[in-house]
């Protein structure tokens, strides 16, 4: 992988790939990175999952994004898509966390306005750190706290997620990855709350009914600022920060 933007010589290293997308220092807030990868022509899925979209170097990127992190967020639809399991504590990764100031493995967040999450599922029966339940005032949690899940909850009708944020960000979890699904990412820019975009494009075309990125209502437009772009083997690896001001 190499850089095309800030130019740069030369194969990026995965020390040069951990300072690219790392966190922004000494954070007071929660800051939330979503990441993403699509097609050319902007599908995210093919046959209901990413997978036929990635590739070995989005796949490294995508792992490198959840070893900077202190939690990673989902929606319950891509959760039960894509059969989520808890975060692999590896060697490899252990020792990168450990190195980088981490202790553990990131628990994933699992954003649920009923909590209808399956409790015997990968989520709650292959993980060495047990998921968070996000989701309502009302939501029935008992099974999955049996399970052993951590439930936080937030709003009443809905998932209020800037409280939501401001939870998790108490818990000490403030560099936040969100890995989707569109509605989730969409609901992040209403609430004005995506910090950073880190956006695979995959050199297909797709077409279908496939979901694009962010669906949902629409929203007041977010204006970003183009950080880095990365390139390898036809895969473009987009990187877009909060604007200025």
């Amino acid at each position: 992988m190499r850089s095309v933007w800030p130019l740069s010589t030369g194969e990026l290293t995965g020390e040069d790939l951990e300072g690219i997308y790392a966190y922004p220092a000494s954070l007071d807030r929660p800051w939330v990175q979503v990441s993403f990868v699509a097609s050319a022509d902007g599908a995210v899925e093919v046959d209901t999952t990413s997978a036929g979209l990635s590739h070995t170097a989005d796949r490294r990127v995508f792992l490198l994004g959840r070893d900077l992190a202190d939690v990673i967020l989902v929606g319950a639809g891509t959760a039960r898509a894509e059969d989520y399991r808890g975060v692999v504590a590896g060697p490899k990764r252990l020792a990168r966390r450990r190195r980088l100031g981490f202790t553990g493995v990131p628990p994933i967040a699992v954003v649920t306005r009923t909590a209808d999450l399956d409790p015997a599922s990968r989520l709650f029966t292959e993980t060495v750190v047990p998921p968070i339940v996000v989701t309502t005032e009302s939501a029935d949690t008992g099974a999955l706290e049996a399970a052993g899940a951590s439930v936080l909850r937030a709003g009443t009708a809905d998932v209020d997620l800037p409280r939501a944020l401001d939870l998790l960000g108490e818990r000490g979890l403030r560099r936040i990855a969100c890995e989707g699904g569109p509605r989730l990412f969409a609901q992040l820019v209403a609430a004005d709350r995506v910090d950073q975009l880190c956006l695979t494009v995959a050199p297909l075309l797709v077409a279908g009914t496939a979901d694009r990125i962010a669906t949902g209502p629409a929203a007041v437009p977010r204006r970003l600022s183009l950080a880095s772009i990365l390139v390898e083997d036809g895969f473009t690896f987009l990187r877009y920060r909060r604007a200025a001001g």
